[in-house]
């Protein structure tokens, strides 16, 4: 798989993860919350707090780098 698609799928993986833990947690919490206003309230959400990936080539290599609010810095992922 080429690192480009990989980095799509941990951001995707990512972003669907939190937005659903955020979204059933914010309707277990708020249920008289209209659904329409949970979804875009976790989107958003989920936005921020998902870490983001993404590919950079260093030595004539590709590399995925991962950015997250929580860690100081990039990292790298193999």
């Amino acid at each position: 798989m080429k690192p480009k698609t990989k980095a799509l799928v941990y951001n995707l993986v990512g972003f669907i993860g939190l937005f659903l833990i955020i979204r059933f947690s914010l309707l277990y919490l708020l249920p008289q919350v209209s659904h329409i206003v949970l979804v875009l309230a976790a989107a958003v959400a989920a936005s921020i707090l998902a870490p983001k990936f993404a590919v950079v080539e260093l030595n004539g290599k590709e590399q995925i780098k991962m950015k997250w609010i929580f860690l100081k810095g990039f990292r790298d992922i193999n």
